[in-house]
């Protein structure tokens, strides 16, 4: 019986692969000014046309090939214009790193091949007890595609794609402009620790618990499925022997009926009789039999699909695993007296900045206070006063706006926590005038 349902079987589908769209969009870009807007939404069932030759886009260190591009032309088709295309050429850019599955279709036979048709003979027995479940072969993959088209009637792929991955790393970003100055983007704590990739593992194991569920699920369909086929073998052993029974017994009646001269129509009407109810009789259990015969013929069934996605599950957890990468835990404390201490020192500069400087200096950012603060000089210390001598520029403009800062500090006379005057002077043979003092100011 079991033989029978998985010749029933052998025609079954196996899992078909459908691919989602993919929606690339782009800003155009003043080196192609014919294309004011390029957008691309490329489905599955578009296919590239003309696909040229494939050349390098970008390397690692050691020179080894990440990705490539290729011009290819595509034609989209109008939805608002039904039977006309929009052609637009294509930048193919084929990611070597990541990998996606893809569909194979076998053109000689419209059959899908079986879960089970890479098993051995013996391994295809999965309805034997102790069966142990393999992986599923590994989908075939291909790289990714990443499509950038253009309206444009001549471009060059390379320069195409360059321009728009450029765009990723070229967007106007302030908190990158205001950490690059300070060193805000420099780590000072290299100690690190492997942990664990917490989402991995909820991954692996809910696919280990649904696993051992299945595993469990596939043993109890197994064993009520011997126990219904068991039953049905009774159950047709009991009837044959009753059935035999009762149509021996009804030949002797017939029998001893002519044996006794009874009539021809009496005898068939007695006999009709009592086969009618041993006919009841045996159709009754006959139903326990289908019952039975069915019952076996269903959990046989479930079985099978148990097996499959355990299989399906085992190559889940190869690819889990071969995907997994390495999570470290960074010790950034260092990190963040650091970054305590950057802030302070630039909150330091812009207060220094509103205070001290001239006033053509009120939105200066910090690249252009720096060169002031990384002046080298002389400190000369007393009981009252400590005086800091600067060493003056080399540009003119920069040496005026120098002394008057240190003239303006002066003015303010700050005192240090001690009490002490501080004082500023440089030794620059330049003095400012009382007009040019004006016009600085």
């Amino acid at each position: 019986m079991k033989n029978d349902i998985y010749a029933k079987n052998e025609s079954e589908r196996g899992n078909c692969v459908e691919l989602s769209a993919q929606k690339i969009c782009a800003e155009s870009s003043t080196r192609w000014p014919s294309a004011q807007h390029f957008r691309s939404i490329i489905q599955r069932n578009y296919h590239f046309t003309q696909v040229g030759e494939f050349v390098p886009l970008s390397t690692d260190q050691d020179g080894k090939t990440l990705r490539e591009v290729a011009p290819a032309r595509i034609a989209l088709p109008r939805p608002d214009h039904p039977g006309e295309t929009l052609p637009l050429r294509v930048a193919l850019i084929r990611d070597l790193r990541r990998c996606v599955a893809v569909v194979t279709r076998n053109e000689e036979s419209d059959q899908v091949r079986r879960w089970d048709a890479d098993l051995t003979r013996n391994e295809q027995q999965w309805w034997e007890v102790g069966w142990k479940a393999t992986p599923t072969p590994a989908a075939q993959t291909a790289p990714k595609l990443i499509p950038i088209v253009t309206t444009a009637d001549t471009f060059d792929a390379v320069e195409l794609a360059q321009v728009y991955i450029h765009r990723w790393s070229a967007q106007e970003n302030i908190i990158k402009d205001f950490l690059r100055p300070l060193g805000l983007d420099t780590n000072h704590g290299f100690a690190k620790t492997l942990v664990e990739n917490s989402e991995m593992t909820k991954r692996r194991t809910t696919l280990e618990k649904r696993f051992a569920n299945v595993q469990r699920w596939k043993d109890a369909a197994g064993e009520r499925s011997s126990k219904a086929e068991k039953r049905y073998r009774r159950l047709a052993d009991q009837k044959k022997a009753r059935g035999d029974e009762l149509y021996r017994a009804l030949n002797d009646r017939q029998s001893e009926l002519i044996m006794q001269g009874v009539a021809d129509h009496l005898v068939r009407r007695e006999i009709k009789e009592r086969k009618a109810i041993a006919d009841a009789e045996l159709e009754q259990m006959q139903t326990k039999i289908w019952k039975a015969y069915h019952q076996c013929n269903q959990e046989f069934r479930k079985q099978e699909q148990y097996c499959k996605q355990q299989r399906n599950l085992l190559r889940a957890l190869e690819d889990l695993k071969a995907n997994e990468r390495e999570m470290y835990e960074l010790d950034h404390r260092k990190d963040q007296v650091m970054t305590v201490c950057k802030v302070a020192l630039a909150n330091l500069g812009m207060w220094a900045r509103d205070h001290y400087f001239p006033a053509s200096y009120a939105h200066a950012t910090w690249l252009r206070l720096v060169p002031f603060f990384r002046l080298s000089g002389t400190v000369v210390r007393d009981a009252a006063t400590v005086q800091v001598e600067l060493h003056p520029f080399n540009d003119r403009a920069l040496n005026r706006d120098l002394a008057l800062l240190c003239e303006r500090v002066n003015q303010a006379a700050p005192r240090l926590p001690d009490g002490r005057l501080l004082c500023f002077t440089t030794n620059s043979p330049y003095r400012i005038l009382p007009a040019q003092e004006q016009g600085v100011t």
